[in-house]
């Protein structure tokens, strides 16, 4: 069930990104400890392989890329949070290789950032194709519905009956995989935090413009300051920057959240690359994450009778995918490590009530981006 159109929700308005590693962007330098970081990659590259074999497997059209990503600092103070990172990635045995300004500027063909840290086993994808090819190739005891928003769920004995404006579905086992818009029902709702990020994705280049930049056809790079700006350049021959984050409990934006997203968005597009001042972003838009102040999820069986796999913390599609894909299995009654390792972590843990959590929420967000300055 899906309540829109597939690929155009929060699955498809994502940077693309199946991080592997550690990612924690509660943190200063997205790692924490070693046996959850661990724990972490275990679990994610879990998800990574299992959606990589559908791809390659039906041949779906969404730009896979295994080539990695640079998380790339601009300061002393970014270097500092990516050589905690690497020492952190070398307790776990994980590769990665350091690139000095001149290797990182033949990357991305700008001098903005002063050095990066390469890891390998990232991969990038167009979200939005690979969210419509997944629906397309579903196997044949799937049926897809869309723009079809769930109204209210009714138990009836040992069944659930699921009620639309156009009619009724009843099954044995319902599985909820809303992520941050379980906010706004059901149980736990209070310890998830719908916080919007916002991306702007430029036009196509000419190719004077693409000589001007230079750099690699295709790269992307995170920000050694997890609130900083993301950026993509796709083989399209478009650059995609995502930075700000904004508090949202009601899982809706308003047009002022955009505009004020855009200008950032125009702002670090600049400061990054001056020579393609002729360049304008075409798009912006904004999607859901779903964080917890404690890095808990929910997974597992409700007291209600129905199943639930919801929380990403920022990884959606590493997570989402491996969370999807297990929770599955453990309705069907099966069990492994994972399905066992997700069962034992901690729940979102409780915030204030609002709009005490508002108000919290949103100065520390306002915090940590001022912190990351030229990150930004």
């Amino acid at each position: 069930m899906e309540a829109d159109r597939i690929g155009r929700t929060t699955a498809g308005r994502n940077s693309g990104f199946f991080v592997d590693l550690p990612h924690d962007i509660s943190s200063e330098s997205y790692s924490r400890s070693i046996d959850e970081d661990r724990a972490d990659v275990r679990f994610q590259r879990h998800g990574i392989d299992y959606v990589r074999d559908i791809v390659r497997r039906y041949g779906i059209d969404c730009d896979w890329r295994d080539d990695g990503k640079f998380h790339a600092s601009v300061n002393r103070k970014g270097a500092a949070a990516l050589t905690h990172f690497a020492d952190g990635l070398s307790r776990i045995g994980e590769a990665f290789e350091w690139l000095d300004q001149p290797a990182i500027r033949a990357v991305t063909g700008t001098d903005f950032y002063t050095g990066a840290l390469f890891t390998p086993g990232c991969s990038t994808v167009q979200p939005a194709a690979l969210m419509r090819g997944l629906a397309a190739t579903q196997p044949d005891n799937v049926t897809v519905f869309e723009l079809s928003p769930v109204t209210r769920i009714e138990p009836r004995g040992d069944t659930r009956a699921l009620h639309f404006a156009g009619g009724t579905i009843v099954a044995k086992q319902v599985i909820v995989c809303t992520n941050a818009y379980a906010a706004t029902f059901g149980i736990h709702s209070n310890g998830l935090l719908p916080v919007y990020t916002f991306a702007s994705l430029t036009r196509q280049m000419n190719a004077d413009e693409v000589a001007k930049l230079g750099g690699m056809r295709s790269w992307a790079v995170i920000p050694a300051d997890p609130m900083g700006t993301t950026v993509r350049r796709l083989i399209t021959d478009r650059i995609c920057v995502r930075n700000h984050f904004a508090f949202r409990p009601d899982v809706r934006v308003s047009p002022a959240d955009l505009a004020k997203a855009r200008h950032l968005h125009q702002r670090s597009f600049e400061r990054r690359f001056p020579m393609l001042g002729g360049v304008e972003l075409e798009y912006t838009w904004g999607g859901p994450l779903c964080l917890s102040a404690n890095n808990g999820a929910l997974f597992g069986k409700r007291d209600d009778g129905l199943y639930e796999a919801i929380g990403c913390n920022g990884l959606g599609l590493s997570r989402g995918s491996s969370s999807g894909k297990l929770i599955a299995e453990y309705a069907l009654g099966e069990s492994n490590s994972l399905v066992q390792q997700l069962l034992k972590q901690p729940h979102p843990r409780p915030l204030p009530v609002r709009p005490l959590v508002d108000l919290a929420v949103s100065a520390t967000i306002w915090a940590k981006e001022f912190s990351a300055g030229a990150e930004l």
